[in-house]
């Protein structure tokens, strides 16, 4: 078998991974049976990812998105961030190009938001700790989202892979991920306390994401 065919085999096993994980995470977020208002409020926190995206695409990689995905995270818990990075990375596709990066960028912006739920949870991610949550927010990039990022150049910028090409890709998207991981500390940093503030008595007042706590308290 030649080295392109079993690089196309491990380009097409990572992405059906991919998508499974996709499947695991909206069967477990659907099997909550999300209110209407529930899924309008992630569909308005989509939205404002998405533009904030195209605010800053003269910029090359400053990426608020993960920000706003991250925050969304926090106050709804890892299912609503992971639901909302995928559909704001999707959505905003639209605007900067769809490719087979769009199911990597699904994902990586996914997990993001997931993590970041997770490490609200354990209090590692909080509003009243604004340089602390920036300076995470800033390692989930350089160490989860960026590399994701980087994996899916691997296998769609070359129909050889080895070693040296891999330590290139990864070295190339030291700065890149340096600085979408700037945007994202940056976004945190200014926004995380007064939108977790509003989205908290949002939260409350319509007992929205009350059952999500429990679910994902196993995670």
């Amino acid at each position: 078998m030649s080295k392109e065919l079993i690089n196309g085999n491990y380009y097409l096993v990572s992405v059906g991974l991919i998508l499974l994980a996709f499947v695991v995470f909206f069967f477990s977020y659907e099997r909550r049976k999300p209110q209407a208002r529930e899924m309008v409020t992630l569909s308005v926190m989509s939205a404002i990812a998405i533009a904030s995206r195209a605010a800053f695409a003269m910029i090359p990689f400053f990426k608020p998105i993960n920000g706003i995905i991250m925050i969304t995270g926090m106050a709804f818990g890892p299912g609503a961030g992971f639901l909302t990075g995928v559909v704001s990375a999707f959505v905003s596709n639209f605007i900067f190009g769809q490719g087979p990066w769009t199911p990597w960028q699904m994902f990586a912006y996914g997990v993001g938001g997931a993590i970041a739920g997770w490490l609200r949870k354990k209090d590692i991610m909080h509003e009243e700790l604004k340089l602390q949550t920036a300076l995470v927010g800033y390692a989930l990039i350089q160490a989860v989202v960026g590399p994701l990022l980087d994996v899916c150049s691997i296998f769609t910028m070359s129909n050889t892979i080895t070693a040296q090409y891999v330590i290139t890709i990864f070295g190339s998207g030291l700065i890149p991920n340096a600085i979408h991981g700037l945007a994202t500390a940056l976004t945190l940093f200014l926004l995380v306390k007064p939108m977790m503030e509003k989205l908290n008595r949002m939260k409350i007042k319509y007992g929205m994401m009350n059952k999500e706590s429990s679910e994902w308290e196993e995670v």
